[in-house]
């Protein structure tokens, strides 16, 4: 093992890369690379009583993060959200253990802040100062954020149509905002002809090796909230995909640590039914998802016609026994209403679509009513607010 604590590699090929200087994806298959860390290392010099000592956040986890110097740790109070029971939406599902894991009090308001958070602390102490990044919304203001902390600079391309509050944050952090007519992936066009223009860095999801590590500190915490244990079902909102492929990364290295045991919980992947590929692709039992045609949802986040890690979270739905649920817009709608009323959360509509699910999951008999259940809701219902 390198004195960077750990190797960079494909999970597809198992090609190596050079963890002393900035890398993508692997370009010879058109898959994500992976950090795996030196865990002998780590579960000799960091225990579960020394940790339980430290200050909650991301950074607590540092030894399990690939950012070596502690003045590169920028940091804006990300992580360390809350768990919440939740007794009353669970009681209208027939749910006698539910819970929710909330997001929406991380810096920017998302979860997003944890995966920038990481990637570019790790950019900038590699020698990175200048980003760009296409969006739905929340990664946009995220990277927006942790650029003005650590200094640098962030171009931002995002739908023309997104919500003029995330707009008007990414502005407020000083980020260069383009605004594209069209999807993410649109965006995704013109900010990799920028970056390839002016050398700009894109941390793109799962463009880069880093945002995962950060979105995976969800699955640490979960693990250390139920006593080193994991729930029996995680219902989890899927664009991208950057935390369900983190959180199933996170079980693997500490289950190496000797921290949990084997049992894994059903992951189950949740998307609109205007923009569903995942769900498609599980469905047909198909290795690959492909572009969903005219993308169409107000749950923003979801608005992801094709995951460039399709491979990996579809692997890790297969392999945990999950399944993958798409939801309408009016159902969505309906379970935030649900979860503001009841619980007292204003939810994302992302957050949102996961109560949608677990209904549909709880008729189907794919969750029993004993089972031990989390959803995530990844953000806060206000940046969505026109």
């Amino acid at each position: 093992m390198s004195t960077q604590r750990y190797r960079l590699h494909c999970p597809e090929c198992g090609a190596e890369f050079d963890a002393a200087v900035p890398q993508t994806f692997c370009a010879a298959c058109g898959s994500p690379i992976l950090a795996e860390y030196d865990l002998d290392l780590v579960k000799r010099t960091l225990s579960k009583e020394a940790l339980s000592t430290r200050t909650r956040g991301l950074w607590r986890w540092q030894e399990l993060l690939p950012v070596h110097e502690e003045r590169f740790r920028f940091s804006l109070g990300e992580g360390g959200t809350p768990l919440l029971r939740a007794e009353r939406i669970g009681a209208a599902l027939g749910m006698k253990n539910l819970f929710i894991k909330d997001e929406s009090g991380n810096a920017t308001g998302s979860f997003k802040a944890r995966g920038l958070a990481a990637a570019v602390a790790k950019a900038v102490e590699l020698g990175i100062r200048e980003f760009v990044i296409p969006t739905a919304g929340n990664a946009g203001s995220a990277l927006a954020a942790y650029a003005a902390r650590s200094n640098t600079t962030a171009h931002v391309y995002m739908p023309a149509d997104t919500p003029a509050a995330i707009q008007a944050e990414v502005k407020m952090y000083g980020a260069d905002l383009h605004l594209v007519n069209g999807l993410i992936s649109d965006a995704a066009r013109e900010a990799a002809a920028e970056a390839k223009a002016h050398g700009w860095f894109d941390v793109s999801t799962f463009k880069e090796p880093f945002r995962v590590e950060g979105k995976k500190t969800m699955g640490f915490e979960l693990a250390e909230s139920f006593g080193w244990t994991l729930p029996d079902v995680i219902v989890y909102p899927t664009g991208g995909g950057t935390g369900l492929v983190g959180m199933w990364k996170a079980f693997r290295e500490l289950q190496a640590l000797g921290w949990i045991g084997a049992a894994r919980p059903r992951m189950v992947s949740v998307q609109a039914s205007g923009c569903a590929p995942v769900v498609r692709a599980f469905s047909e039992n198909q290795e690959r998802t492909t572009p969903w045609q005219n993308a169409a949802t107000i749950a923003y986040g979801l608005r992801v016609p094709n995951a460039f890690a399709d491979r990996l979270i579809l692997r890790a739905l297969r392999e945990s026994g999950g399944t993958a649920v798409s939801v309408t817009d009016e159902e969505l709608l309906n379970s935030q209403k649900q979860l503001g009323a009841l619980e007292g959360l204003f939810a994302a509509p992302e957050g949102a679509a996961t109560v949608a699910a677990a209904e549909k999951l709880v008729l189907s008999g794919f969750i029993k009513p004993d089972e031990k259940v989390v959803l995530f809701n990844t953000g806060s219902g206000l940046k969505y607010v026109q």
